[in-house]
């Protein structure tokens, strides 16, 4: 029985313009006014996901960092996860190259940033994984950014923590994504579903995928599982 929805942000509740989808967020007040535990997944920093439970209404509890930070409530504290000095020395590699290239790695929140760190898709990934391919790090490329990732974290691995310190099973969330990065969550969840934009990789490890894409495509998942939530 479904306890709790764990949904990424950005091409799951969004539009391709990264603009979120009022549907989606109606869709997550409703499931929270009903006790159902709302926990929002991004690569995005730890402040803006606070910002943005606080803005569509939920208790707080969110993924950040794809996996590297999490929380569970407002007052919660603050987990970090991984080894950013990794990621930090693959960056050096990675900036070098460029630079001996006249090209700029543009980084995006580095300051708020606590285990990872992420760039502009100015430069493109696979290239990224070759230049690093002797560093002991991970390159996640969200479709969104380029994300330097130490080893062993991931949005899966911070969903067993998560779900254990709020007294839950993975088994008891249905997780929704639309990227890759969203794979180990999918996998770790009682259920697995996707929007029909999402990655075929995505696609290829989820239960139900939805017809219709981003955000429209989230109301039409969730609405094909709300059922599983009222019955708790």
């Amino acid at each position: 029985m479904l306890k709790a929805l764990l949904t990424d942000i950005d091409g799951t509740i969004t539009d391709p313009s990264r603009r979120l989808n009022t549907g989606a967020i109606e869709m997550m007040r409703s499931l929270v006014d009903q006790g159902v535990e709302v926990v929002l997944a991004s690569g995005n920093t730890a402040c803006f996901m606070d910002a943005l439970c606080r803005t569509i209404g939920t208790k707080g509890t969110f993924i950040a960092e794809n996996g590297g930070v999490f929380r569970v409530g407002f007052p919660g504290t603050l987990h970090i996860k991984g080894d950013q000095n990794i990621c930090k020395k693959a960056l050096e590699a990675v900036q070098a190259f460029y630079r001996d290239q006249g090209k700029e790695i543009v980084l995006l929140s580095p300051t708020y940033r606590f285990t990872d760190l992420a760039f502009a898709r100015t430069v493109p990934a696979d290239e990224v994984e070759k230049i690093l391919r002797d560093h002991k790090v991970k390159v996640i490329d969200t479709g969104y950014a380029i994300h330097l990732q130490a080893p062993g974290i991931d949005k899966g691995t911070a969903l067993e923590a998560l779900a254990q310190e709020m007294g839950l099973l993975p088994s008891d969330f249905l997780a929704i994504g639309d990227s890759v990065n969203d794979i180990p969550m999918l996998r770790k969840a009682g259920i697995g579903v996707t929007v029909a934009n999402a990655h075929p990789d995505t696609k290829a490890v989820a239960e139900f995928i939805a017809k219709k894409e981003y955000g429209n495509g989230f109301v039409e998942a969730i609405a094909q599982y709300f059922s599983y939530f009222r019955a708790r």
